[in-house]
């Protein structure tokens, strides 16, 4: 629970961060742009991940990743828009065992996923949205490396993407500042699905937990 809490904090000071920028920047409209017109654009930021657990003999750290892809932003309404979003995300967690069961040691679980949200944005501001709605994601790989080289969790280092879920789903919400063509924005994704197969070893590693991830980004509009 210390770990998540501190998770937390990260997602909590980056919102912090970004409610900042928009007070400094509120008095700014973005130029160019036309509430009925569609957007594209890249967008890149870091991954704070961690997998949420309630068992007690496993330790989870975050792990930090990569997120990077495609947006689109389709108004449908002067303040509110549909954006799909194409992205290879970096997930996992770091964890530590240190129980009869399963052995002791520290390894790192490297999960990466091609995801797909699809959020309903709310513009509340020329400058500031919040956004709201789900995505799903397909495990392109995934490994687990002994990161101390002394664990000692049989198996654990040969697992694989074939020994996980392929397929990831979950809630998505968060929020951005717009600022001419760029974007600064942070979000939060729940996963709904859990990570490992269960009654298999990446099952009882994960403890049946599931993709916990904060994210901070930008992002450029063409």
């Amino acid at each position: 629970m210390k770990n998540f809490n501190q998770f937390r904090s990260i997602f909590i000071f980056s919102v912090s961060l970004l409610v900042t920028s928009q007070l400094l920047a509120q008095q700014q409209e973005a130029s160019g742009e036309n509430g009925l017109t569609p957007k594209f654009g890249i967008k890149g930021g870091v991954n704070f991940a961690n997998m949420y657990t309630n068992n007690a003999g496993q330790d989870e750290h975050v792990k930090v990743g990569v997120n990077a892809g495609f947006f689109w932003k389709i108004p449908i309404a002067k303040a509110v828009s549909i954006q799909p979003e194409l992205l290879y995300s970096s997930k996992g967690a770091k964890e530590t065992y240190d129980n009869f069961i399963l052995g002791t040691g520290e390894y790192r679980f490297n999960l990466n996923y091609v995801e797909v949200p699809l959020l309903l944005v709310f513009n509340l501001t020329d400058n500031f949205s919040l956004s709201a709605g789900g995505y799903a994601a397909y495990l392109v790989s995934a490994s687990v490396k002994d990161l101390k080289s002394n664990g000692n969790v049989s198996g654990a280092t040969d697992l694989n993407a074939n020994n996980f879920h392929r397929f990831d789903y979950g809630l998505s919400g968060g929020l951005s500042i717009d600022i001419q063509k760029f974007t600064l924005g942070a979000r939060y994704n729940y996963g709904l699905q859990n990570i490992g197969e269960s009654g298999s070893l990446s099952g009882n590693l994960t403890s049946n937990s599931k993709n916990s991830v904060a994210t901070v980004f930008i992002g450029f509009a063409f």
